[in-house]
């Protein structure tokens, strides 16, 4: 002990006694808080806390689900959000399982009906399919001809056999209509296709092409989602993301697809889950946070011309149970954000549809851009999620599983985690998470039965 010490320990005794205090209050508290966190973290970690933590947070890591608590507790420092459950569970409950397909690339008839019986033995009601506006009125203003190869075809060949399918199978169909042919637009599909996506330079044609396919399949189609998210990069191309000027296609297309068919139930575009704030970057950086789109979409006057919200449900870096509210943090439950928004609007009485929805199973190959699950963990999580849906979320009418399977092996061959989203592989082999959905969907008839 060194000479400074010793004055120091010989001074204490003459210290005022509300120092002492001070001193030993302060000591006390510092052991009280080392005994109680060294308890709280040996108490984290029985069974009951750890599943209790699970159910919250969405995390199956020991440190990440105590991170989670933290962010629970963050949680309640914000203003509650305005969700309007009683409402919500007036609204009609559709059949919630549906599926994302993509029947028109399947080059055999065969092969595409065997991908609509698979849905259909999985227990899914809903197919969400493209009719992708290039593909179909494809050489020029109203052009149905496909001329593409020999020998030349009607473009609605195809289309028509999938509402086929979708009857033969007591499916129902969300058609999606997108991704206008270059002729709609002065750039073409652009450098580097940075537009193939982007909307046409004259919304009318948008329109009347809505109005034809409307008309064609009218009372055999009901829903139609106009466009798919347009508050991101490439669906919006090169140009700034605008609400505003989306809400002019949107209404564009409402009121066609009402004059075709007065029964038609109009789905607004599925808008991507994004923190980003850079509208006018550019490509691929312009993208623009769902929650403010939505918002000016509302400011725009958009309410009138959509019948559902629809958004993608992605459960990304956590699981079915991640119950974490932030602004700024991507997870399974931001659809409340939207509900909220929804309910602020006057629009509490309208359903959110997910568009997408699903775990990435991406293998370590494989860069995990969309986070990254074990085969078994997608199995789980996607049943515990609609289970939610159904159980916990009366907001959401029905919720799309990102996607039954692909026609090639492309996406695999050039290592594009996109791929391991899928049900089955392209040579139709069933993973474990179609197998999982399967048997669920199967336990909730059973279930909702009795």
């Amino acid at each position: 002990m060194n000479s400074y010490s010793r004055a120091q320990l010989a001074d204490y005794p003459r210290m005022p006694t509300r120092v002492r205090t001070a001193i030993l209050q302060t000591v006390t508290l510092w052991l009280s808080l080392l005994i109680l966190g060294g308890l709280a973290f040996f108490v984290l970690q029985l069974p009951l806390a750890r599943a209790w933590l699970w159910e919250h947070t969405g995390e199956e890591e020991f440190l990440a689900q105590v991170k989670g608590l933290t962010d629970l507790a963050a949680d309640r420092l914000r203003p509650p959000l305005s969700l309007a459950p009683a409402v919500a569970r007036q609204i009609t409950r559709a059949n919630p399982f549906g599926v994302n397909v993509f029947l028109e690339q399947e080059a055999e008839p065969a092969k595409r009906e065997q991908a609509v019986r698979m849905a259909a033995q999985a227990g899914f009601h809903w197919l969400r399919q493209e009719f992708p506006w290039e593909d179909i009125e494809i050489h020029g203003k109203n052009d149905f001809e496909d001329r593409r190869h020999e020998p030349y075809r009607s473009a609605w060949q195809k289309y028509d056999e999938i509402v086929d399918l979708a009857g033969r199978y007591d499916l129902e169909l969300i058609v999606r209509i997108s991704n206008p042919p270059g002729w709609t637009r002065a750039l073409g599909e652009g450098a580097d296709h940075v537009d193939t996506f982007a909307p046409p330079d004259n919304y009318q044609d948008f329109a009347d092409f809505v109005y034809t396919v409307v008309d064609r399949y009218r009372g055999r189609v009901k829903y139609y989602q106009l466009w798919n998210e347009p508050n991101i990069y490439p669906e919006w191309g090169s140009h700034p993301i605008s609400p505003e000027r989306y809400v002019e296609l949107l209404k564009a297309g409402a009121e066609a697809a009402r004059a075709a068919d007065p029964d038609v139930v109009i789905i607004a575009g599925a808008l991507a889950s994004t923190i980003d704030l850079q509208p006018a970057a550019p490509p691929p950086a312009n993208s623009l946070n769902d929650l403010l789109f939505l918002q000016r979409m509302y400011d725009a006057g958009a309410a009138p011309f959509f019948d559902i919200v629809a958004m993608q449900g992605y459960g990304l870096y956590s699981g079915p149970t991640d119950d974490r509210m932030h602004p700024r943090v991507i997870n399974i439950s931001r659809h409340k954000f939207i509900r909220d928004l929804m309910v602020k609007n006057g629009d509490a009485h309208k359903p959110i549809w997910i568009a997408e929805m699903n775990w990435n199973a991406a293998p370590e190959t494989v860069t995990p851009r969309y986070g990254r699950v074990t085969l078994e963990q997608q199995a789980r999580y996607l049943p515990q999620a609609y289970h939610r849906v159904i159980d916990d979320w009366p907001w959401i009418g029905v919720a799309n599983t990102w996607f039954l399977k692909r026609a090639t092996d492309e996406w695999e061959q050039n290592q594009q985690p996109e791929a391991y989203f899928r049900l089955l592989t392209p040579d139709f082999t069933p993973q474990p998470v179609y197998e999982s959905m399967q048997a669920y969907i199967a336990s909730r008839a059973r279930t909702d039965g009795d």
